[in-house]
Order: structure tokens, then C-alpha cells, then sequence
């Protein structure tokens, strides 16, 4: 059986970040480290589900939502993965930025009902927005040698796929 690309990344060493993960029939892969792998500091379950609510909200009514293919967690609770297609990591990244913003302002989370959600008692919206904000402050100091690093490894995958 062969290995999928996210665990051939050798995640003792991956950082907190974004990143550029994969390029598959059009559609780009973003990987979105709150947490460093293997650290014993996790997003808890309900903070987790409740940035997932958030965030997908987010990014679905931002500026590039009719870009935006998925947003999900990763079962390691270390971050998430962003699916979009058509966009390069810049505009991937302001996206971000923008829905991170409206995701401090949020004063519920969205589609936390019983009838909209299946496990609706599972959320943290505090720890939620507590996360949102720092992961938007590593976002903010990511230097424009590493943006323009991973916007290099997408144009690379993207030459590769046509």
C-alpha cells in the first residue's frame, strides 16, 4: 500500500504555520499547523469542532469563497486542512488573515444548534477565538521569504500536474 504525502513529511520537525501541501486534479491542499506535532500541547476536541465552525464559516462568506472547496480538522488536533482551487498561497493566505479577523468578532458559534450539528454540546468558543487570534499572530510574523517559499512550491506542483 503506498503512503500518503502527509505522512511523508517528517512531523518531529514541522512547525506551526501554513503550508503548501499538495496540488491533486486542481485542487490545492493547505496545511494549517496551530500546534507542533508530537509537543503534548493539542487543540482540545472542543475547541477544534468549534474553529471548525468557525473558520469554514468564515472562509465561505470571505472575499474568496467561491475558491473555497473544504476546511476541516486534522484527526492529530494539531491543525487543519484548507482545500481550495484556483488561488495562489498569497491569496490563500489573505483569505486567512481576513477570516481569522472575523472569527475574534464572532459572538457565537455558528451552526451550533442541536438540528445543525451532531455532537452540539462539544464547543469552546473562547478557547476557539483564543487559538484563531494566536494562529493570526504567527500569520501575521510569517516573513515574506516563507510566503514567498511556499507560493514557489505551488507554482512547482502546479507546472509538474499540467
Amino acid at each position: 500500500m503506498n503512503t500518503i504525502p502527509s505522512f511523508e513529511k517528517n512531523h518531529d520537525s514541522l512547525q506551526p504555520g501554513l503550508y503548501f501541501s499538495t496540488l491533486q486534479k486542481g485542487v490545492a491542499t493547505y496545511d494549517l499547523r496551530f500546534k507542533k506535532p508530537n509537543s503534548d500541547d493539542y487543540l482540545s476536541p472542543a475547541v477544534s469542532h468549534s474553529i471548525e465552525h468557525m473558520l469554514a464559516t468564515a472562509l465561505r462568506n470571505g472575499t474568496q469563497k467561491e475558491h473555497i472547496l473544504y476546511f476541516g480538522p486534522m484527526g492529530c488536533r494539531t491543525g487543519f486542512y484548507l482545500l481550495t482551487e484556483g488561488l495562489a498561497f498569497c491569496e490563500v493566505y489573505d483569505a486567512l488573515c481576513e477570516a481569522l479577523t472575523a472569527c475574534a468578532d464572532m459572538t457565537s458559534v455558528p451552526g451550533a444548534l442541536q438540528m445543525q450539528c451532531g455532537n452540539y454540546r462539544e464547543h469552546d468558543l473562547a478557547g476557539a477565538k483564543k487559538a484563531c487570534n494566536a494562529y493570526l499572530t504567527l500569520l501575521l510574523a510569517m516573513q515574506s521569504q516563507a510566503i514567498q517559499a511556499e507560493e514557489e512550491k505551488q507554482t512547482k506542483a502546479a507546472q509538474h500536474h499540467d
